[in-house]
């Protein structure tokens, strides 16, 4: 059976203009893997205030980081898709799960070259409803309605899989090599705690306390928290991180729901107040830069850091298409094309 790639993002509005950025924005913030709440509160939430208020906002963001070719994650997105393609004997296809390049386009253009099995290649580390899930479902979905003759598997979480580990290590101490910092900053993108409780198969062991992400359990498997915890120790250990000079925050919360914690605004905010002259800061929940991490992150996050005292703010790239992260990439598709076809 001929096989194929699909490597799936979260995705980008058209232009950085506020029409397009609502049309992204509805589509993205009416998932209910998203905004987990019902349908009529949902539209109410989403469609009656967010926007008609957030567009703007948010279009004036994307504008501060847009490039002359694109959106910054299509981009880098689609240079990685072209790289990958170039180290695989197999058609690899790019989708996002907002946006115009949907998942059934995706597929189309694999079943176009003659896929019947297909590898779906989430491009998140860890596992969460609001990313990998909805993911996973659409996909299924698209497949059922108009590919029930293609089979589809997907590359599960790799948040604590060696050889990533070991690409993200050598990525930020690459980007540190010779420079002072006095703390490393790990901001990973938050999600409502409902989500860690829902996304619990043994429906007790996530307490969101000091303990339970440290406690082995099978509920691991679809915790975000614990995977991003667990990205930190990982890369910690890898680079022989003192403790007190590295910890863990979450950015992006929306509404007035709790949000995993500790926030990375805040702690950006503490680490200057705390004396902290030098800082860099990585976000490992995405593998390409975007929004988030260029605005958000290097705009807005040393904006803070610089109020409280701070002098010098260093955002490390994603891997984005870094040749070690596009080699484990082809290495993963290259062991799932070669595995014997289960009986």
């Amino acid at each position: 059976m001929k096989k194929g790639i699909l490597l799936v993002n979260l995705g980008s509005p058209e232009s950085p203009e506020p029409k397009d950025v609502k049309k992204y924005l509805g589509e993205f913030l009416m998932d209910e893997r998203v905004i987990d709440v019902p349908l009529w509160a949902r539209t109410l939430l989403v469609k009656g205030i967010i926007l008609n208020t957030r567009p703007k906002q948010s279009a004036k963001a994307y504008k501060k980081i847009w490039w002359e070719n694109g959106s910054p994650l299509i981009v880098l997105s689609e240079e990685l898709k072209e790289k990958v393609e170039k180290q695989v004997d197999y058609p690899v296809a790019l989708a996002m799960r907002y946006g115009s390049m949907t998942i059934k386009k995706g597929i189309q253009e694999l079943v176009d070259k003659g896929a019947k099995e297909v590898f779906l290649i989430p491009l998140y580390p860890q596992f969460a409803m609001a990313t990998t899930e909805t993911i996973l479902v659409l996909a299924e979905d698209v497949r059922k309605a108009h590919f029930p003759e293609i089979e589809i598997e997907s590359l599960p979480a790799f948040y604590n899989n060696p050889d990533y580990i070991e690409v993200l290590s050598n990525s930020i101490a690459n980007d540190l090599k010779g420079k002072d910092y006095e703390h490393l900053l790990f901001s990973y993108h938050g999600v409502p705690e409902r989500h860690i409780r829902k996304s619990d198969i043994t429906k007790s062991h996530c307490k969101i306390d000091g303990s339970c992400c440290a406690t082995a359990s099978p509920a691991h498997e679809f915790c975000y928290r614990h995977q991003c915890k667990e990205v930190t120790r990982l890369v910690g250990e890898k680079l022989n991180l003192k403790e007190d000079t590295f910890s863990t925050s979450f950015q992006s919360r929306l509404g007035f729901d709790p949000w995993l914690q500790p926030y990375t605004d805040r702690t950006i905010e503490r680490l200057g107040k705390s004396g902290i002259k030098s800082m860099a800061i990585v976000t490992p929940a995405f593998v390409s830069d975007c929004l988030e991490t260029l605005e958000e992150i290097a705009m807005e996050g040393e904006e803070i850091f610089h109020e409280m005292g701070g002098k010098t703010f260093r955002t490390i790239p994603c891997i984005n298409t870094n040749a070690d992260w596009v080699a484990l990439l082809a290495k993963w598709i290259n062991e799932w094309a070669l595995s014997p076809v289960e009986a």
